[in-house]
């Protein structure tokens, strides 16, 4: 059974944004006693979010359920070594690109070594965290940053590279203009130290339903 973990500042940090920021205090109400959750395990999410890049979510949902069968897995926690116990063509043959299997195996090596430390992730800070991940092919910052809010649950992770929160600044904050980089972190910078929760109630003024990974 999967085990969902909620995180535990999450009141503080809606009593916190409420205070300090007018958008929050509108938005937060709205959802009510919606929270963020994480469910699965490291190497698990971050396989799936491998599989998943650059195509629809069912398509990604069918190639996962191929590859967990191939390795004779289960849907929420696949391990590496029996990735790496696979041919990379049986890989292939669940949907996936050459490049994605690289990808895949590339970070099953990475678990399965040790080169990322993952029992010592909560004691190290985010940038830490993100410069292992980034060290794996197919794992870029706004991978690292969506692993670190959605599975680490970090509460204070600003992803300026990702579309959905600088559509939801400008909707929210700049009535629609285009924003700058600058302006987004200069925004993000008020709702520090829970900038992953006002990210999470951003992307929920776009979408009502409930943002995971």
């Amino acid at each position: 059974m999967v085990r969902i973990v909620t995180p535990d500042f999450w009141d503080e940090a809606c009593r916190h944004l409420s205070k300090r920021d007018r958008v929050m205090r509108k938005l937060i109400p709205m959802f009510g006693d919606a929270r963020l959750q994480s469910r699965g395990d490291a190497f698990t999410t971050l396989a799936r979010s491998i599989v998943g890049q650059q195509i629809s979510m069912k398509a990604a949902q069918t190639v996962w359920e191929r590859l967990v069968e191939a390795v004779d897995g289960e849907a929420e926690r696949v391990k590496p070594a029996a990735v790496l116990a696979v041919e990379a063509q049986q890989l292939r043959e669940a949907g996936m690109s050459a490049r994605k299997v690289d990808y895949v195996l590339d970070l099953a090596r990475h678990f399965e070594s040790g080169m990322v430390h993952v029992k010592q992730w909560q004691q190290m800070d985010d940038e830490a965290i993100i410069e292992e991940l980034v060290a794996i092919r197919g794992i870029g910052r706004w991978t690292a940053e969506m692993f670190l809010i959605f599975h680490l649950l970090r509460p204070n992770v600003l992803p300026l590279d990702d579309l959905g929160l600088m559509k939801g600044i400008s909707q929210n904050y700049f009535s629609g203009e285009p924003v700058s980089r600058a302006e987004a972190r200069e925004v993000g910078d008020a709702w520090a130290p829970f900038r992953s929760v006002a990210t999470w109630y951003i992307w929920r003024s776009l979408e009502p339903l409930p943002v995971s990974t």
